[in-house]
């Protein structure tokens, strides 16, 4: 059955070329995952705050290699892609990736977490904007989302703060350990940049 629309963004649009390194204007670099970094993986994923919006943790050093290194696999298939955001001393402080990718529509989902050592710096918000300035220039994205519980105050910062445009609450969208939570639906476009 014949589409009746060309796809946004053709397959293999990420797959055809390796993992960027991106860089921020002040200093941080976002880079793929590293074998290296599973214990600060499994040390930020210890922290009550990562847990509570992310709803996973990781026990063993070895839970945390395998999320470090699923991210290879996802690129691979397009489906998702992660980069550890990482000081002038290549020491992760964070996480920032496109969720939910959808070639086909020319979008996806955001997702961040900082260390708590590393908050207040407005890491989060420094690479949600690169890694935004990249999807949206450099591979051709139409649209971007961000999306969290409208009880995570600090993620709504995030994206008011980098552009993303509040669009509605999603009731009961997403269950947290504590119960289901309403949903903040924030968006960006390629005309927005």
């Amino acid at each position: 059955m014949p589409l009746l629309v060309d796809p946004a963004l053709p397959q293999g649009t990420l797959r055809d070329a390796a993992q960027p390194r991106l860089a921020t204007n002040d200093g941080l670099v976002l880079r793929p995952w590293k074998g290296s970094d599973a214990a600060m993986v499994q040390t930020a994923f210890a922290c009550p705050d990562i847990q509570r919006w992310h709803v996973r943790r990781l026990d063993t050093l070895e839970e945390a290699s395998e999320w470090a290194g699923q991210w290879a696999d996802r690129w691979d298939t397009e489906t998702a892609a992660s980069w550890a955001v990482v000081d002038g001393d290549d020491q992760p402080l964070g996480q920032v990736g496109l969720r939910n990718i959808s070639l086909a529509e020319g979008s996806a989902g955001l997702s961040y977490w900082v260390t708590p050592e590393a908050r207040g710096q407005a890491i989060a918000a420094r690479s949600v904007d690169a890694l935004s300035a990249w999807a949206f220039g450099l591979i051709g994205f139409n649209r971007l989302n961000i999306q969290h519980s409208t009880a995570n105050t600090a993620s709504c910062r995030v994206a008011e703060r980098t552009g993303y445009k509040h669009e509605g609450t999603l009731r009961q969208a997403i269950k947290h350990t504590d119960g289901w939570h309403d949903w903040h639906v924030h968006g960006r476009l390629y005309t927005d940049t």
